[in-house]
């Protein structure tokens, strides 16, 4: 399938790229088609809604980043999205300049069953991840002493 995207003209996305937001995202309710395009084996990737170029989203593989991030996802949740085994999380980053204050949503992660296609950014409650978690917990440019 061929989908219009603001940054990079056309592009062919396979269907197994292509996952169904029910509910939307919050915030973009109306869009419920996203394609999730992964970067190889970079921990980034896009979320491009097939119904409008303009609205997009870079996410990371929070694990990456934050190697113990941890939560508990509600049956409900699971159920709804018919999770059985497969799953995968990813978090919506935010650029800034300098790129070492881009920060990382740990508090709704996007949980996608790549077997159904099925989506949804879940916000967790009573949790101590918050919407702005510094990507880099230090500079990358920082060694150990410095201040």
């Amino acid at each position: 399938m061929i989908i219009e995207t603001s940054s990079w003209g056309n592009i062919e996305v396979a269907e197994e790229q292509v996952f169904r937001f029910d509910k939307g995202i919050p915030g973009f309710e109306s869009y419920k088609q996203f394609a999730l395009l992964e970067m190889g084996e970079e921990p980034f990737g896009y979320l491009q809604s097939v119904e409008d170029k303009d609205v997009s989203f870079m996410l990371a593989d929070p694990f990456v980043f934050y190697p113990d991030y941890e939560f508990e996802l509600p049956d409900s949740e699971a159920d709804e999205l018919g999770i059985d085994e497969q799953i995968v999380i990813r978090n919506v980053l935010t650029i800034r300049e300098p790129l070492e204050q881009s920060t990382v949503n740990l508090l709704a992660p996007l949980v996608l069953n790549p077997i159904k296609r099925t989506a949804k950014q879940i916000v967790l409650n009573q949790s101590n991840y918050q919407t702005g978690h510094l990507l880099w917990k230090s500079s990358p440019s920082t060694t150990k002493g410095d201040k």
